[in-house]
């Protein structure tokens, strides 16, 4: 019998405290509709029919794009499935189709090619003027697709394998020439599912939808070293009606991170990311379990994140900003989160900076307000949080509830610019939030709701069984 490491157990443990103690609901959203897997493609091939070969040495490009060529006959007749069976796909950077689902058997692995040249340099996105990490392109992503609808990557647990150690030698020695790639990203698309799969190694941030509306990413594990560096897990980015649940990340950067584009490109581009619904999350990092910014320009509002627990990680919570991104983040509601091993709680931050270029306005200040975070509570938390704003431009209506957390700092909390409202916050919180929430403030702080009432109709023992 396979013998657990002391980590592993450790956090078999800590999960089941976390069921243990806390009250675990689900929602019932229209972000998180089910997209029908029984409906099964009328129409389906194996890559092996295209003259794959699965040894992990084949450069397998061609038969993937020649495979979606022909299935792309049948985007009116149904859709197709392509079949990746066991074996290890080597392959450089492929587009999807309208209509389609990938699949990958449970000993499937796509692996992303080593050599850069089999990712090709695109255009930057935008709403960030230039690539993220240099200026001008960006090396598509490995899977990748744009104006597309009605597609679904997915499988019995096989695995996607970016490679990206090579990527991460080239970001820390200063040798890339053009932004790095990502795992997956789709781009101007509706009606996405990415489920029941493992997510390995990304050159840069995992999974990101951007422009797109109708997005489900649920049931996956996302891993890079904690070293590896920005390998985010789920980035949506200027997208709408998105729903994460039911996953584990543990990567080298936030393991979720709502964006919506950068300084003067963002505002100009003008497209907010909105409702967005994350539950039952759990995971590790050495940045933010969820993050929104830095690059928030086109504005975030409409975030509901429930039923998550992070650990071993340097923040829980952390909302990244800046003069120059203008935009605003509203609406925010975090609740029902346990914490282990945490550096800072919460983390709120209004001087992050970094700009694509000098024409940014830096009196293009961002809108904070109305982010609620309650029924939270932590276990070895260095600091309960540092909550630091715009000098004359404050963080408004930030409400803190029902928080619990065992801090070892003589200094838990650390606040300045910023208004807002409490109850029941254990360490003392700081003085500019000190005032409390019942019954005067209530409507300054955000909730759910009607139509996203909680409910109790998924068991604990549910979910930690899907584990």
């Amino acid at each position: 019998m396979k013998r657990l490491s002391t980590s592993t157990l450790l956090d078999v443990f800590l999960v089941l405290a976390l069921f243990s103690c806390c009250p675990w609901t689900v929602w019932s959203s229209s972000s998180c509709n089910q997209i029908n897997l029984k409906e099964v493609r009328p129409h389906s091939v194996s890559i092996t029919e295209f003259g794959a070969v699965g040894d992990g040495i084949t450069l397998n490009t061609k038969a993937f794009q020649n495979a979606i060529f022909y299935l792309n006959s049948f985007s009116d007749k149904g859709g197709a499935k392509l079949f990746v069976p066991a074996g290890r796909w080597l392959t450089g950077s492929f587009d999807l189709i309208s209509h389609l689902t990938l699949w990958l058997d449970k000993d499937a692995v796509i692996l992303g090619s080593t050599n850069s040249d089999d990712w090709p340099v695109v255009d930057p996105l935008p709403s960030y003027g230039r690539g993220r990490e240099l200026p001008g392109g960006r090396h598509r992503s490995l899977i990748y697709g744009r104006n597309l609808t009605d597609v679904i990557i997915t499988g019995n647990n096989g695995t996607i394998d970016g490679q990206g150690s090579i990527w991460w030698s080239k970001f820390e020695n200063k040798t890339l020439d053009y932004t790095r790639p990502h795992l997956v990203e789709l781009m101007n698309s509706t009606e996405v599912l990415i489920s029941n799969l493992t997510f390995l190694n990304s050159p840069f941030w995992t999974i990101h939808p951007v422009y797109c509306s109708h997005v489900t990413v649920q049931n996956v594990t996302i891993l890079a070293p904690l070293s590896s560096p920005n390998t985010d897990g789920i980035d949506p980015d200027s997208s709408d009606d998105v729903c994460i649940e039911d996953c584990y990340i543990s990567t080298g950067d936030d393991l979720i991170s709502i964006k919506s584009g950068w300084d003067q490109y963002g505002i100009s581009f003008g497209r907010p990311s909105t409702n967005i619904v994350i539950r039952r999350l759990v995971g590790k990092t050495t940045s933010a379990g969820i993050a929104i910014g830095s690059e928030m320009s086109g504005g975030v509002s409409e975030v509901h994140a429930e039923d998550i627990y992070i650990f071993d990680s340097r923040s829980a919570i952390r909302i990244k900003t800046s003069p120059g991104r203008g935009g605003y983040v509203r609406n925010v509601y975090i609740s029902n989160m346990t914490l282990a091993n945490i550096d800072i709680a919460i983390r709120f931050t209004g001087l992050y900076g970094e700009h694509p270029d000098e024409a940014y306005d830096p009196d293009a200040l961002p809108l904070i307000e109305r982010i609620t975070i309650k029924d939270v509570i932590g276990e070895n938390v260095k600091r309960a949080g540092l909550i630091q704003g715009i000098k004359g431009y404050d963080f408004v209506n930030i409400c803190l509830s029902n928080i619990s957390l065992n801090v070892s700092s003589k200094v838990p909390w650390n606040c300045s610019d910023v208004k807002g409202y409490s109850d029941l916050v254990s360490p003392e919180v700081c003085e500019p939030l000190k005032e409390r929430i019942f019954p005067e403030h209530w409507s300054d702080c955000y909730k759910l709701p009607n139509q996203l009432k909680s409910s109790s109709d998924r068991s604990r023992g549910a979910w930690l069984r899907s584990w």
